[in-house]
Formats: C-alpha cells, structure tokens, sequence
C-alpha cells in the first residue's frame, strides 16, 4: 500500500490488490499457489514478448466506415501516417479511431490531428499549473484547423483501461470540439502532464504531477467517463460501429 495517505482510498486499495494479483505491466511475474492441504507451489510467468506494431494502422470496415488505429502520440511520423490513411477515408460515412493501446505521447502529435476535423479555431482543454500549495489560473488550450480538407462525418473514438495520458486527452479533446463521441471503457485516469525532477542529494528521480488537466466544461480529465460505456469483456469496435449508424441516423 502507499505510505503517505493520510486517509483510506479505494482507489489505491484497488491498485494494491490488482499489483499483487496481476503483477505490474512489462515484468515477468512469479504466483506462490497453495492448496487446501497446505502445499505450496510456486508457478513463474514470464514476460511474453510481442511483435512491435505500427503506430499507425487503418482499413476500411466493412459497412464502409474507416478504421484507424493510433498506438502512440510521442512520433511527429504519426502525424503523416494519420493524414495518409484520412484522405483514404475521405468519402466514408463514419469514421472510428481506436486509441485502446495507446500510452500517451505529446501533445503537439495529437493537436494536429484533431486540426482535421474542424474548419475554425476551438477550445479543447483547460490547464492549470502548480505553484507552491496552490494551482495557477486556468488557461485554455486551443485547436487549428489543419490540412487541404475537412472531415465532417461522424467519428468515434475507442478507449480502454489502457489508454492514457495523451491518449486520455485526444479522446476529451475530440469530443470537446463537438467531433467525436467516445466508446469504450474509463480511461487510465492520468489526470495532469508531467515533469521531470531530480533530487540533487539522493539523485533519485522522479516525474510529478505538474499540470492538471480539465476538459472545456473545467471538469478534470481524471474523471473522464465514455459517452457510450462498454464492458471491457464486450466488443468495443462492435460498439462503435452501432454508435456510428446510430449517429447517421439521427443526422439524416
């Protein structure tokens, strides 16, 4: 458990408990089972090594909607990947955008993509900054429009447990200009941008929780919730794709 709550939260009880069950992410993991006669037995999961996938990946869905997916923020390559496989899409009637094994990146990756998708300047979030005990004024974080053409048809955009960071603010941002909905499960709640700190006396170093991060209703991105909530054991692209005809419906 954490050592400097000054309180119980249920939050960090809930993160000890998957630790100790589920190990941490990236790590080989070692089980002691014991059985009801009292034996024990120690079973090592090792670290399963996946093939590296494109940051970006797209294909046209059967219904004739696009599907992109964007596994990282942190390349300005995807920016381009992005842009190459919009204008493959540009006469489809919906579009999903799939950020479900995203693990963030920067910010200066992810405003130009929402620049795609509206024809004038837009607010998408609202930042504050720590200062001592306190936090500064809010400002507000602004998108351009961006590229030789507008995508107008309705977009959704898919997360998981496993989108964070940036990956968290894309999915707040597109619905903040009013050009997506989002599907899937709460997010990893990652609710501020950090910076870096070195400790000149111990030489540990450590990132803080530096910027605390709202949506442009000042509500914090923390507390992110899917516009269409799907059961992490359930489809999410089947969810989307509904919430896609669902969309075209209500326009036509």
């Amino acid at each position: 458990m954490p050592r400097c709550l000054s309180h119980p939260d249920p939050a960090a009880t809930a993160f000890t408990l998957n630790i100790a069950v589920a190990g941490r992410r990236g790590q080989p993991r070692r089980i002691t089972l014991r059985s009801a006669k009292g034996g024990k037995r120690a079973v090592f999961l090792p670290l399963k090594i996946t093939p590296r996938l494109p940051d970006v990946e797209s294909r046209l869905l059967q219904d004739g909607y696009g599907y992109i997916v964007i596994r990282s923020f942190s390349d300005q390559a995807v920016v381009d990947a992005f842009d190459a496989a919009l204008l493959r899409f540009r006469e489809a009637p919906g579009l999903i955008i799939d950020v479900r094994q995203n693990g963030g990146g920067d910010t200066a990756v992810a405003r130009p993509i929402m620049g795609r998708f509206i024809a004038k300047e837009k607010p998408y979030a609202r930042m504050r900054r720590r200062d001592g005990d306190h936090l500064s004024q809010l400002w507000t974080e602004i998108v351009d429009p961006r590229g030789p053409f507008t995508y107008t048809a309705p977009v959704v955009v898919i997360t998981t447990r496993w989108s964070a960071s940036m990956a968290e603010g894309f999915p707040m941002g597109m619905r903040g200009i009013g050009r997506a909905s989002i599907v899937g499960t709460p997010m990893m709640r990652l609710g501020a941008g950090v910076f870096p700190l070195h400790l000149d006396r111990t030489g540990i170093q450590l990132q803080y929780s530096a910027e605390p991060v709202y949506d442009v209703h000042d509500r914090a991105r923390s507390l992110l919730e899917p516009d269409v909530l799907v059961s992490p054991t359930d489809d999410a692209l089947a969810a989307g794709i509904r919430t896609l005809d669902m969309k075209r419906k209500a326009s036509s």
